[in-house]
């Protein structure tokens, strides 16, 4: 997923970012009410999942539809983009936003890294990556934390080291935002579940050591080639040939839970994704079929605005009707 705001903007976050976290200690957890978080356990399947950073935090009614929105980027180096709006707003603001959000069954989160961040490239230490970004979670009163992990580098090259980095990551993010009272998913590009073919295991072997610690993906079946994923039988049934056994139905068979593969497409045809677009009508359809084979997991847009109330209105018209 990409992020289009400047550098400069980035810079600014990352000094922010340090400021707003003087005095936690990263390898504990903040002290907090517990009970406040009973209200942010997990929501069942299906889940309808939009991202956003191009525009400030929406409001319920025009996300409606939705019940999960997650704001980008939350980078290693500190908060871009929505992240960074977000903290920036005074606590009766945010607290105003979450209410009307939990008021609509709508869980507010925030997205890790983005297609600009490569931690493990860079050497971030992944235990006190994780302590700096859940304190941020529980600083910022969110419900959780999406990992959106694309360091290519690290994990298409032959060093195996993008697996490990993220199981390590993903086990103390658990440690500090533990299941059940927060929502930790991941988005990983779909060719990253194809089976033999990434020196490290690829995420099947993230899902086989932390896949339990994992509430669903927030799988992206766009961006991956011309051919890849645009129409309902390659994105269900069998990916063509450049990413083979990386469809839907395929990832599970190759081990992944069913149920925890959210299927992720662009909004728009242009704009918000170079390839894998499907126009809302047709997608509806591919769901409808997904869902007679015993899917449920639901969909995610990359991004709002353009994934609106009435983009998933229609997206989940055959399916999922509102």
């Amino acid at each position: 997923m990409v992020s289009f705001k400047s550098t400069l903007a980035r810079l600014v976050a990352a000094v922010t970012f340090a400021s707003h976290l003087v005095g936690n200690v990263a390898s504990a957890p903040v002290t907090e009410d517990l009970s406040i978080r009973k209200a942010s356990a997990t929501p069942a399947a299906p889940h309808f999942v939009a991202y956003s950073d191009e525009a400030a935090t929406p409001s319920a009614s025009s996300i409606k539809g939705f019940n999960v929105f997650i704001l980008s980027f939350l980078l290693h180096t500190g908060a871009a983009d929505e992240a960074q709006a977000w903290a920036s707003l005074s606590a009766s603001q945010r607290s105003s936003i979450k209410s009307q959000y939990s008021a609509a069954g709508i869980k507010l989160m925030v997205s890790a890294f983005g297609e600009t961040d490569h931690p493990t490239t860079d050497g971030a230490n992944p235990v006190t990556t994780a302590n700096t970004m859940a304190a941020w979670v529980k600083q910022y009163d969110l419900d959780g934390i999406d990992v959106d992990y694309e360091d290519f580098a690290a994990f298409d090259g032959s060093s195996g080291s993008a697996e490990p980095w993220l199981e390590s990551f993903t086990k103390q993010l658990r440690t500090q935002l533990p299941q059940g009272q927060y929502i930790l998913t991941h988005a990983p590009v779909a060719p990253w579940f194809e089976p033999n073919v990434w020196s490290g295991g690829g995420y099947l072997a993230i899902d086989k050591s932390v896949g339990s610690l994992i509430d669903w993906y927030n799988v992206q079946f766009y961006n991956q080639g011309k051919t890849e994923y645009t129409d309902c039988n390659s994105l269900l049934t069998t990916s063509n040939g450049q990413y083979p056994n990386s469809a839907l139905f395929q990832i599970a068979s190759n081990g992944v839970s069913l149920n925890k593969l959210v299927i992720g497409k662009p909004a728009a045809a242009t704009g918000d994704a170079d390839t894998g677009y499907i126009d809302p009508n047709t997608l509806a359809g591919c769901l409808s079929q997904a869902k007679a084979k015993g899917w449920n997991a639901g969909v995610m847009t990359w991004e709002y605005p353009d994934g609106s109330a009435s983009w998933i209105k229609t997206v989940r018209s055959q399916a999922f009707p509102e």
